[in-house]
């Protein structure tokens, strides 16, 4: 993963809980003494000014985080000179774990990227495809392409293949481009590396391998309702044709690009580690111990699958590719410069959620949900859309439902908090709109109006994260 993403912000994700640990280490020294209203009242004027800073203040969402932060401990009670100490721990531990995978992500994504690796994958795919097919050529595509990299990166490969592929086969070019935009849209929602699950999976405290391997299973339906069902109708209703031309950058000699074969291994190397520690952590409880048993699990382990991962594609889409270990060193380098804007974002909205869990907003909040006659995983996807719709960010949505939600996870079993998990997932992707980069950013790809774009951009998102929702539920009454 190479880019920042506003559609979106513990070595052992599989067993963290920075929200639980916090409070078990000052349980005897609370930092405020208010009353569940006061933190109520506390917590809506925290996320009101985050809203106000990033909305009408255009402010960064890291100062914007930061600040709502301090207002939110302020009028929880909290002294002043206390202001920053839960966000300061919540930054440090959020970027230290969940901060070096999203590092290790970029590094595969450069190098996907840089070597022409992914541009194998989409000719791959596209190769002896009938124009019948092409929706669902571009929504698994899409899928493929969407694990390893951020959803702006997503776009921007794919985009260019998008409107060549409507020009030659002269097709709206929306009938395969929200095909391609609902495969990457469900995979940066709902399936870890991705910033925005990784944050959930940190707060609450979820296996990570089990929500990846669910998470592919709700975003199947996802994809195919959302992406080639839902554009066959949006295409009638847009019916733009494809630009006469449309500049892809320079393109990699075909004689320099890895192999498919090579470049899906790298896209489902970390994938396939993670789901095989899952499945010998379930089906093989008893082998601990065993040197086999071990071993899969530490290659499993989120870390050590990535830094894997990077090591692998530094090797075959790297240096097998004629570049000396120099060039390869200087393109992980690069990589880093991307991130840095959603690391930020990432370590803030880290530090707010500890805020809330510190100040007993979060406990206040999960006390009256867990009382309430709803299923904590409707509960789940209704905050994370309220925090979508407000501030138009997936991760800032992400952040706050999860901080919001970590009390009630704590007494779920593994399969419902990694159900929680994706239930924020969906709800945080739900009805991007005028406060959403995103919005933008397809709006002026397409070249479409405003009304254009929410015929079908939001559109899509909002069939995207309802059906992730029915999927999550329905997968909640079997697991």
């Amino acid at each position: 993963m190479i880019a920042a993403s506003s559609h979106l912000g513990t070595s052992d994700l599989a067993t963290s809980n920075l929200s639980t640990s916090y409070l078990a280490a000052d349980a005897t020294a609370p930092l405020t003494t208010a009353g569940p209203a006061q933190l109520v009242i506390a917590a809506l004027v925290g996320i009101a000014a985050i809203v106000a800073l990033i909305v009408w203040g255009k402010l960064h969402p890291f100062l914007s985080l930061m600040l709502g932060s301090a207002v939110l401990a302020l009028v929880a009670g909290i002294g002043l000179t206390d202001t920053f100490t839960a966000f300061t721990k919540g930054v440090g531990s959020t970027v230290g774990g969940t901060g070096v995978l999203i590092a290790l992500g970029a590094i595969i994504g450069m190098l996907l990227v840089k070597s022409g690796g992914a541009d194998a994958i989409v000719e791959g795919f596209l190769d002896r495809t009938t124009a019948g097919k092409l929706p669902w050529v571009m929504a698994a595509l899409a899928f493929v392409i969407g694990i390893p990299l951020f959803f702006e990166v997503g776009v921007v490969l794919l985009i260019p293949v998008v409107m060549l592929a409507a020009k030659r086969a002269r097709q709206p070019v929306i009938l395969l481009g929200i095909p391609a935009l609902a495969g990457l849209s469900a995979l940066h929602g709902l399936v870890p590396p991705h910033p925005g699950p990784l944050i959930a999976i940190d707060a609450l405290g979820a296996n990570l391998g089990l929500t990846l391997g669910l998470g592919l299973i709700v975003a199947v339906p996802c994809v195919v309702l959302a992406g080639p069902v839902a554009g066959k109708f949006m295409a009638r209703w847009v019916p733009i044709p494809a630009p006469d031309t449309f500049t892809a950058g320079e393109p990699v000699a075909e004689e320099d690009r890895p192999g498919v074969a090579v470049s899906l291994s790298v896209v489902l190397l970390p994938v396939v580690l993670m789901l095989l520690r899952t499945l010998v952590e379930t089906a093989w409880a008893g082998g601990t111990g065993n040197p086999a048993h071990s071993l899969v699990m530490f290659a499993g382990t989120p870390l050590v699958a990535l830094l894997a991962t990077s090591l692998y594609a530094m090797w075959v889409l790297g240096m097998r590719g004629g570049r000396g270990l120099k060039e390869v060193s200087d393109l992980v380098g690069a990589s880093f410069a991307g991130i840095a804007g959603i690391l930020l974002i990432v370590g803030a909205g880290g530090g707010f959620k500890e805020t809330l869990v510190a100040s007993g907003v979060a406990g206040v909040i999960g006390d009256w949900l867990s009382g309430a006659a709803i299923s904590p995983l409707l509960a789940a996807w209704l905050v994370a859309v309220f925090i979508r719709l407000a501030t138009g960010s997936a991760t800032v949505a992400t952040i706050t439902a999860a901080g919001i939600m970590a009390p009630i996870a704590t007494g779920l079993d593994p399969a419902t908090t990694a159900l929680m998990v994706l239930a924020i997932g969906a709800g945080s992707v739900f009805f991007s709109h005028v406060n959403d980069a995103g919005f933008w950013l397809v709006k002026e790809y397409f070249g479409m109006t405003v009304p254009q774009t929410l015929k079908t951009w939001s559109l899509m998102e909002t069939i995207l994260s309802v059906v992730g929702l029915i999927t999550v539920m329905l997968l909640g009454l079997v697991v």
